[in-house]
């Protein structure tokens, strides 16, 4: 059973930065052919992707509203999969979910709250 578990939300002022973590197991395949992704959903808003990174971490891509602000990265020997985020803003409040991608198959981990507020 596959499980992702994010962790490293919080409460912070605007301009801050937090580092979320996405522990992960029970892939079916080896951890580093998965597209690992980090989605992030507002109050009253569909959820969008921020950031994505391939499997040997080669490539990423960032929505534009977090270019040059946040950082994905993956470590594959311990399956694990990072969102450094810095110069954080009000408008960066949300639920945060790590996502991992195979072909068609999509997992969901439960998400982290991050709230920038002064």
């Amino acid at each position: 059973q596959v499980q992702l578990v994010e962790s490293g939300g919080g409460l912070v002022q605007p301009g801050g930065s937090l580092r979320l973590s996405c522990a992960t197991s029970g892939f079916t395949f080896t951890f580093n052919i998965y597209v690992m992704n980090w989605y992030r959903q507002a109050p009253g808003l569909e959820r969008e992707l921020v950031a994505s990174i391939t499997g040997g971490g080669g490539s990423t891509n960032y929505a534009d509203s977090v270019k040059g602000r946040f950082t994905i990265s993956r470590d594959n020997a311990k399956k694990m999969v990072y969102l450094q985020m810095n110069s954080l803003k009000p408008e960066d409040t949300a639920v945060y979910y790590c996502n991992a991608r195979l072909g068609n198959s999509r997992y969901w981990g439960q998400g982290t709250q991050v709230t920038v507020s002064s």
